[in-house]
């Protein structure tokens, strides 16, 4: 049986980055479109990010797509939310860095969980698998129509990464790699058994999502994969850290690059 592995207050927290993306937006088949184009403008290895809750408007969502094309990577962004996305302002009153939770008064607590409780209750029911997933299948069944188009890789992203999870699997829209960073809402064994594609994985010590029995249960089913896998484990890092890390402090701006360079790793080893 699957176990589910839900969405709390971690998904709603983190850092708003400075810095202006340097990309565009576009209509790419029917969804509006972050597009980051590296200095060749070669599809040869592209990336599709999913994002997260946030959406493809989020400031650090596009300032880490530029990161990748700087990296040789034609880089997607696209709405799969279809303009809902949850307001930014979250990400400044709800779920503080790990030092601030481990202050934090049980009033704080739970004001966290009502705050998650009325926000996700109304927000999940409307981006469901059945509703998110043909679209994202949409959108990579029209991307390998692009002329130039060869590997395709999808990147995810907290709500997007169990997504990326779902196109490692075999099928007419599985991708050549895919690399998850602190996947939620995932299926324990259920999303993970099927995966046939080049698949990498990153999570937190103190993700309150995947707990290290979760990430340990995740790991031995990968190992028996005969496709390439990995799990790498970032010490206390929470939900969200690969995209929304407090740049104030070292530990976790480390992090996060650390994360970014597995990604770009695993892509040019796995995209070429």
């Amino acid at each position: 049986m699957s176990s589910n592995v839900g969405m709390s207050s971690c998904c709603l927290s983190g850092s708003v980055h400075n810095g202006t993306p340097s990309g565009r937006v576009e209509k790419v088949g029917e969804l509006d479109t972050y597009i980051a184009e590296p200095e060749s403008k070669s599809k040869a290895k592209t990336i599709i990010f999913l994002v997260d809750i946030f959406g493809f408007e989020f400031n650090n969502t596009r300032l880490l797509a530029d990161n990748y094309a700087k990296q040789g990577f034609y880089v997607y962004v696209p709405d799969i939310l279809k303009g809902d996305p949850l307001p930014i302002s979250f990400l400044n009153n709800v779920e503080p860095p790990l030092k601030d939770q481990e202050q934090a008064g049980l009033i704080d607590k739970a004001k966290n969980t009502a705050i998650v409780a009325g926000t996700l209750g109304t927000w999940l029911p409307k981006h469901t698998e059945a509703t998110v997933k043909p679209i994202i299948d949409d959108f990579i069944k029209h991307v390998r129509s692009v002329p130039g188009t060869s590997k395709i890789g999808t990147i995810g992203f907290c709500f997007g990464g169990r997504y990326a999870i779902l196109t490692a699997h075999d099928g007419p829209t599985s991708v050549d790699a895919a690399y998850a960073c602190h996947p939620s809402l995932v299926a324990i064994p259920g999303d993970f058994d099927p995966v046939t594609k080049p698949l990498s994985l990153a999570v937190g010590t103190k993700d309150s999502l995947l707990d290290d029995k979760s990430n340990d249960q995740i790991k031995d089913i990968l190992d028996k994969k005969s496709s390439p896998t990995e799990l790498v484990k970032y010490e206390d890092q929470i939900h969200g850290f690969a995209l929304r890390s407090d740049w104030s402090s070292d530990k976790d701006k480390k992090a996060m690059d650390d994360a970014e360079k597995q990604g770009v790793a695993w892509f040019n080893k796995y995209l070429s």
